[in-house]
């Protein structure tokens, strides 16, 4: 017959043995949404079986660079055509530079470099500032010619992205966003974290998540001394998640599914 601190400590392992379980089973599912995705490009070549070097690396990153963590890709910020060059008189909105996660999206899909130059190649003596190619033999730049998914430098024809969210109005100093310029924009929701006013626009749960629509802070914001939220790549695009979306075998990386047009009108009120 058991004793109750035996049976303390059966219990104790159990519990113990589950959580490992879960933790295990929340990361293979998470790497699991990139491993054999679009994104994943190791399956196209012999020369790496890593998964993640192709945009991260744990040493030696793009230190000129802060919009996505340990990015282990060549930025080139200039010559982008805006959307704001098309002088729409409904976009209300100011365009800051290309920058931040949309930055590090456009390192591949501006179709200027191949997919797999990176500043760090895998193993050891590959570093290199100006970027070096994986497999030259048989990774090139983004297929096609424009503008879907290589969407070149001229930005025209996409969705604003670098720009004020709900035509300004939003920042520190007025983080609830009371005078937001364009009142066909959902308010969005608003927390410090990490000591920094942060912004996302709510899909269903509580508090931040990633199925949520990101609101990137800039450093180099519109106005001097105050942080804005602008609308990036990154916040209708999960570069991770490659199960939202998918039809006739098209993955788009959404941050949730877009029937009924859901990821617009998460933020217009139309």
């Amino acid at each position: 017959m058991k004793t109750r601190k035996q049976l303390t400590s059966i219990q104790y392992v159990t519990r113990f043995g589950l959580t490992l379980l879960f933790t295990w089973f929340f990361q293979q599912s998470a790497f699991a949404a990139v491993q054999n995705s679009k994104h994943d490009l190791s399956g196209q070549t012999a020369n790496t079986d890593a998964v993640c070097v192709f945009c991260h690396t744990p040493h030696g990153a793009n230190v000129t660079f802060d919009g996505a963590p340990l990015w282990n890709k060549v930025t080139d910020a200039t010559g982008f055509s805006r959307y704001s060059t098309l002088n729409t008189s409904t976009l209300d909105g100011a365009e800051a530079p290309v920058g931040s996660v949309s930055l590090a999206c456009l390192s591949c899909h501006d179709g200027t470099q191949a997919m797999d130059v990176v500043v760090n190649v895998p193993g050891t003596g590959g570093h290199s500032a100006t970027g070096t190619q994986i497999d030259a033999a048989n990774i090139g730049n983004m297929p096609g010619t424009g503008p879907i998914p290589n969407l070149t430098k001229d930005l025209r024809d996409d969705h604003p992205i670098s720009i004020q969210y709900g035509g300004g109005g939003c920042s520190n100093n007025d983080p609830a966003c009371t005078n937001m310029g364009d009142a066909d924009f959902n308010t969005p929701d608003t927390a410090v974290i990490n000591n920094i006013q942060q912004w996302w626009v709510d899909t269903g749960t509580a508090g931040r998540q990633k199925t949520d629509i990101i609101l990137y802070t800039r450093a180099d914001e519109i106005t001097t001394g105050t942080i804005e939220p602008f609308v990036e790549c990154g916040s209708c695009h999960d570069p991770h998640n490659a199960e939202s979306d998918q039809v006739a075998g098209q993955v788009q990386f959404l941050r949730i599914d877009n029937t009924g047009s859901a990821i617009c009108l998460a933020c217009h009120n139309k």
